[in-house]
């Protein structure tokens, strides 16, 4: 396992990442100063994005399931736990935005290769996330046609 986005596994195989990305600010706030150089005073952090992409061979080994739970969870706005495939657990996290392109496209208007990326932005857990957590993972029985 590469990273674990709440139910959603992201691995070598059916649904693989080929890049992960991380970007991280701090809040700083500029407090003048007459006669000399503003100073910056420390607010706290700020934001924390994680950006996961990748390539999937649809028609070939999967991943369009795990791909529409992930268009689910953004849907739902749910926040969910991330884990790193060392056991690193960043925080909670949401879906920010996604974007795939079909290339190559088949009979069946889905690509032969499809490629997505996911922006997930840092969040606090709050009371109930976990049910959202659940229902996801429920939702990957109903995708993949189990009753």
């Amino acid at each position: 396992m590469l990273y674990l986005l709440g139910p959603v596994a992201i691995e070598t195989g059916r649904f693989s990442a080929n890049s992960v990305r991380r970007i991280s600010a701090g809040a700083l706030v500029a407090k003048p100063v007459m006669g000399g150089p503003q100073r910056k005073e420390n607010t706290g952090e700020g934001e924390d994005d994680l950006i996961i992409s990748g390539q999937l061979l649809p028609s070939r080994i999967g991943g369009l399931t795990e791909l529409e739970v992930l268009h689910s969870m953004r849907r739902q706005g749910a926040r969910f736990p991330v884990m790193r495939g060392d056991g690193v657990r960043p925080g909670w996290f949401a879906i920010k935005e996604m974007s795939e392109e079909h290339v190559d496209l088949e009979g069946d208007g889905v690509g032969f290769e499809v490629i997505y990326s996911v922006t997930l932005e840092r969040a606090d857990a709050q009371a109930g996330d976990g049910q959202s957590v659940i229902g996801a993972i429920l939702s990957l029985f109903s995708a993949g046609g189990v009753q």
